[in-house]
């Protein structure tokens, strides 16, 4: 079946906002195609986006942006003519623990981290300095392959344009776990688990486990590419997206919930609406949980998609594990331990990076256990900002900042349900616990758990999905669904987190998507 001119509602019909969707839809939009790109919520932007609430503005994960900033993405949809300025703190981030155990800074340039280093843990400094030399090459090259359109010929070029350097290591990073690979240059756990709160922990997976070696790079990441936070909040990037988009003559349509994709014959031809509404277009593009389009949105399976259908009806379905706090505080909070490496900082405002709270490895184990019963461990890591202080148009008033503090694990069932845990409380005192007595006067303050970003950002159990495969999987094009983005069902496309390279304000999954989109 065809679907004739007059029969259209458009070229390509592009299923979720977030920001991977969004650029997916604004590089079609910009070739010439005449795009309609739809979304549940009544804004664009997912997870990536900010939303106003208790009379301030809150960024619905972390504002800070590092993958998406080693992309051309900016570049290519000339996004600083919509809108969108980075500010970046002096410091990426702060590393403190549980145990009281001294903190230590990560600068990007890497000549003031090591400087810094010398100052709070002198005895890691010869280890930062080999792992650097190692972790580097393998940070670069990742970032080189992500940049590349997925096929085998031009991820072959990539790799030998660089004349390997760190292929091997990241094909043998990739089979190894985390723990071991970081294990070779640091005999201090606090040297590595910021690396696990910031990596495996995200991912919800142990660092121990085989096929997390490459989170290994997190490190060298951060020196390679510098983090920084868009003016306005993490959604001022998928607001400048849709400018983009617009400009080119995409449409927009929000409060567009789609419950099923229309197929016959082989080929996908539209969507079908909450509302009944059926919406027509040869092209399909889902930037959505690939698990929910293929068990849930089929209208039809047809014989070439029914070994995909199978594989993924047979997949476990992942629970959300982590939530967010969003405050307002009164005044200025202040770290209780801040004195004692203030010259490690070298000047630096330690108020305006995140700052990461690790448990120790026993802990992070036993935080997985109690996870699998839906409890939460006493000593929860948590990713902690204050964003207004690097950015002024975020503060709700000049008494005031906005407060972020992510944490894990937060299970999607958790006894008694969340509306009535005192836990997300508790949360809060875990906080001021780290803070000097008195400085943490939260004024108002509410709590994002996983039943609410599956009631109010279509998260399937409060679950975001990831594509965790091994870079060898996306050379070789294997579940080409998810690493070239074209599925088994004729006009229909994958995009979004669950797609390589993965999760995270990354963007590459959009840009790849769009590509294959335009040359099939």
């Amino acid at each position: 079946m065809t679907t004739t001119e007059a029969q259209r509602d458009a070229d390509i019909i592009v299923v979720g906002a977030g920001h991977n969707g969004l650029i997916c839809a604004a590089y079609l939009a910009r070739a010439g195609r005449d795009v309609l790109l739809l979304d549940a919520r009544p804004d664009v932007g997912g997870c990536a986006s900010t939303v106003s609430d208790l009379g301030a503005r809150f960024n619905i994960c972390n504002c800070d942006h590092t993958m998406v900033r080693a992309m051309p993405i900016a570049d290519e949809l000339d996004l600083a003519s919509f809108g969108l300025e980075y500010v970046a703190p002096e410091v990426t981030n702060v590393n403190r623990f549980y145990d009281g155990s001294d903190p230590w800074l990560l600068f990007h340039d890497v000549d003031a981290h090591l400087e810094a280093l010398a100052q709070t843990h002198p005895h890691a400094v010869d280890g930062y300095r080999r792992y650097l030399a190692d972790a580097v090459p393998v940070a670069e090259l990742a970032l080189d392959v992500a940049r590349t359109k997925p096929s085998m010929r031009a991820m072959a070029s990539t790799v030998l344009r660089r004349r390997a350097a760190g292929a091997t290591r990241l094909l043998r990073w990739a089979r190894a776990s985390q723990a071991d690979v970081l294990g070779q240059y640091f005999d201090d756990w606090h040297m590595i688990m910021p690396a696990v709160t910031g990596g495996p922990s995200v991912w919800g997976v142990p660092h121990t486990a085989p096929g997390t070696g490459t989170a290994a790079a997190l490190y060298a990441t951060r020196h390679v590419v510098k983090t920084g936070r868009p003016t306005g909040g993490s959604g001022a990037l998928p607001d400048a997206v849709r400018r983009s988009f617009e400009a080119a003559g995409g449409q927009t349509r929000v409060g567009a919930r789609v419950e099923r994709l229309l197929v016959k014959d082989g080929r996908a031809f539209g969507v079908v609406l909450d509302d009944s509404t059926t919406l027509r277009a040869p092209t399909i593009v889902a930037a959505v949980d690939p698990q929910r389009v293929f068990v849930d949105w089929l209208d039809g399976v047809p014989p070439a998609a029914r070994r995909a259908v199978e594989l993924w009806r047979s997949q476990p379905v992942a629970d959300g594990y982590e939530s967010k706090v969003d405050g307002v505080v009164t005044g200025t909070p202040r770290w209780a331990d801040t004195d004692g490496f203030v010259d490690a900082a070298n000047g630096a405002d330690l108020l305006a990076p995140t700052n990461f709270l690790n448990p120790s490895p026993d802990e992070v184990a036993e935080a997985h256990r109690l996870r699998e019963r839906g409890e939460v461990h006493a000593r929860p890591s948590m990713m902690v900002n204050l964003p207004s202080v690097l950015d002024e148009s975020m503060r709700p008033t000049p008494d005031e900042h906005v407060l972020s503090v992510e944490v894990l694990f937060t299970p999607y069932d958790h006894p008694g349900g969340w509306p009535a845990s005192g836990e997300p409380a508790r949360w809060l005192d875990v906080l001021d616990g780290f803070m000097e007595p008195g400085t943490l006067q939260v004024d108002r303050w509410r709590a994002m758990t996983p039943d609410r970003y599956e009631a109010e950002f279509q998260m399937h159990r409060g679950h975001t999905p990831a594509y965790g495969e091994a870079p060898l999987v996306a050379f070789l094009g294997r579940r080409k669904e998810l690493t070239r983005y074209r599925t088994p069902i004729d006009g229909l496309f994958l995009s979004g987190a669950g797609t390589f390279p993965g999760a995270g304000v990354f963007g590459a999954s959009g840009r790849n998507a769009a590509d294959a989109v335009l040359h099939p």
